[in-house]
């Protein structure tokens, strides 16, 4: 299997390898964004909806911090915003 070659694949492959999620919906959102400063650096805006079994029982801001550990040597480089909507199983 090769390595991921686009950002967005690169983000999914983390993202799937850390929370084995049944719904990994990922959109680069980064046209919409484009002149704004924090774009400047070169890092996308990204949208992602997660279904993970891994979410049961966490809080919110337990879910997005699982998220941005998954991806966390890209922030701030490759990406510059990650909008998360982070779902049990149980609440789709």
């Amino acid at each position: 299997m090769s390595a991921p070659d686009t950002r967005i694949e690169r983000i999914r492959s983390r993202v799937e390898a850390a929370l084995a999620p049944l719904e990994c919906l990922l959109e680069d959102d980064s046209a919409r964004h484009a002149g704004h400063a924090g774009a400047a650096s070169g890092g996308g805006h990204y949208n992602l909806r997660i279904v993970s079994a891994q979410f049961e029982g966490l809080r919110l801001v337990t879910r997005h911090r699982l998220v941005y550990d998954s991806v966390h040597d890209m922030m701030h480089t490759e990406i510059h915003a990650l909008a998360i909507i982070a779902l049990a199983p149980s609440e789709v």
